[in-house]
């Protein structure tokens, strides 16, 4: 009998004293954690909007350039990180915005950057996906986001939207090969993108894609 109550007393003990360490940690390690997602939200908007930036840059240097150059503003409901060249005195080169939703294994989140005329595509980034490696996962990959430098958020038919098409023969001008055999991915940013693209031609602010011809 005194066996077992020690041994249920030992466990009860170090289970307590685990549980204090875990959570000891947690709080230890939480602003460090948090800093790192920062940085790398903050990496993906520069990059986006193609802000030059050394490769091996901290992470206090990434933060160093996005404050210098870029501003974060809400504009009609919408957050637009403005990115400004010094001697533009403060009108923007390009704009960024936030999309997200739901991918075929989890979240996916990025970052979606415009020209000044709010209609061609600067860069599109993900910091956040959990797809197929070699497949829906590929979204991240330089060959997938360069496609959409250059490509117009308008149709040929004057509506706002991005299509992700299966490849074969020449792309209209907001037309992008899809990734073979991540269909569904694909489908999914897709679906993503013109609702960020439509939520902004929707709106009465100088951010508008609509009337664009």
């Amino acid at each position: 009998m005194k066996s077992n109550l020690y041994v249920l007393g030992y466990a009860a003990v170090l289970g307590t004293v685990c549980a204090l360490l875990l959570t000891a940690s947690a709080n230890f390690t939480a602003p460090y954690i948090a800093d790192n997602a920062r940085a790398e939200e903050v990496l993906n908007i520069l990059a986006a909007l193609n802000v030059p930036f050394q490769a091996d840059a901290s992470s206090e240097q990434l933060l160093e350039i996005f404050n210098t150059n870029v501003r974060e503003q809400s504009r009609e409901g919408i957050t637009i990180y403005e990115y400004s060249l010094p001697q533009s005195k403060g009108k923007p080169e390009a704009v960024a915005v936030r999309f997200s939703g739901p991918g075929l294994w989890g979240p996916i989140k990025g970052f979606l950057a415009l020209e000044s005329d709010m209609k061609t595509i600067r860069g599109i980034t993900f910091y956040e996906q959990e797809e197929t490696p070699g497949l829906g996962g590929e979204i991240v990959s330089p060959a997938f986001r360069e496609q959409f430098i250059g490509k117009s958020i308008v149709g040929e038919d004057g509506k706002a939207g991005i299509v992700i098409r299966r490849s074969g023969g020449k792309a209209a001008r907001n037309e992008v090969d899809a990734i073979t055999g991540a269909t569904m991915t694909c489908d999914k940013v897709e679906a993503m993108l013109n609702a960020v693209i439509k939520n902004i031609a929707g709106k009465k602010s100088k951010i508008k894609v609509q009337n664009v011809k």
